[in-house]
């Protein structure tokens, strides 16, 4: 099916009160699970919005067969703030670990790494580098400091504890999970495209027969409500999760203040959001049981 810009993409909270005429958003409150998961049911923790903050978390984190973190695990994307959080990763039982990135890894992100990873080199070059962080905040830090920060090269080699996704999937026992890290302009961050169809054009990436979706933004309508009263979701993705992907649950972080789960009776809708409004770790991961395809048996090879 194919997807349409909505004429008010651009003003999400008012394409909200459109749409929400002909929406259900069910809120959902549930315990994590205290037995373990049979073995025709994987069972996936979920995590997003760490940034560095992970030896401050006071919770234990559940055991399962899958564990997804859905981005911003680090402050700027960092050398040392992608280690840390790689060891940290690695110290976790779970077999699978699924990581994507966030408007906070700025390393990733080309757009910023390309005027430090090419072989040119003097003042001309610094400026380069130095002007594209310009418009984003800086985190108490000079904009040199940042871009010293960033200029890692092949820094994703780096996350060697996890399967790191970036517009790509991975299949575990017959469930197919697709990760992508793009949202709606924010902030002049990382993996900003503007709304409307350059948002559209990424989300076409994913393919129809997904059954977890891991981004980063939220769709509109689900856990995208800031505490200023606006709506930062994207509504092309909340479109072509239910009209085109259809995916069983849909994973994202970004909005602190949205974390929580919420269904339109169809879809399960997961924000994973671990620090709260206030840069605190402090929201506990969310747990969920997907049953395998007919016929698998995660104990089995």
């Amino acid at each position: 099916m194919a997807i349409e810009v909505h004429p008010l993409t651009n003003n999400p909270t008012a394409a909200w009160s459109e749409l929400s005429q002909h929406q259900k958003v069910i809120k959902i409150n549930v315990k994590p699970p205290t037995n373990d998961a049979p073995s025709n049911k994987l069972r996936v923790v979920c995590m997003s919005d760490t940034h560095s903050l992970t030896q401050y978390i006071k919770f234990n984190i559940p055991h399962g067969d899958v564990f997804i973190h859905a981005g911003d695990f680090t402050k700027c994307g960092s050398l040392q703030e992608v280690i840390e959080f790689n060891n940290w990763i690695g110290n976790l039982p779970h077999n699978h670990k699924i990581v994507i990135a966030g408007n906070h890894e700025l390393s990733f992100d080309s757009t910023f790494t390309h005027p430090f990873t090419t072989k040119n080199s003097g003042d001309r070059h610094k400026h380069m580098g130095t002007s594209i962080l310009d418009n984003i905040p800086t985190l108490g830090m000079s904009k040199d400091t940042l871009a010293e920060a960033i200029k890692t090269e092949n820094v994703k080699d780096y996350l060697t504890n996890c399967t790191y996704l970036e517009d790509s999937e991975v299949v575990i026992h017959g469930i197919k999970i697709y990760g992508t890290p793009w949202q709606p302009e924010f902030c002049k961050w990382a993996f900003n495209v503007p709304r409307g169809k350059p948002c559209l054009t990424k989300w076409e990436l994913i393919p129809s027969d997904t059954d977890i979706l891991v981004t980063h933004t939220p769709p509109i309508g689900h856990g995208d409500l800031c505490c200023s009263g606006v709506r930062a979701g994207c509504v092309e993705l909340l479109s072509s999760v239910q009209n085109r992907i259809k995916p069983k649950y849909h994973v994202f972080g970004h909005i602190h203040e949205g974390y929580g789960i919420s269904s339109d009776g169809k879809i399960i809708y997961i924000n994973a959001s671990t620090c709260d409004l206030n840069y605190l770790p402090s929201n506990p991961p969310i747990v969920f049981d997907i049953t395998l395809p007919s016929g698998i048996d995660k104990n089995v090879d």
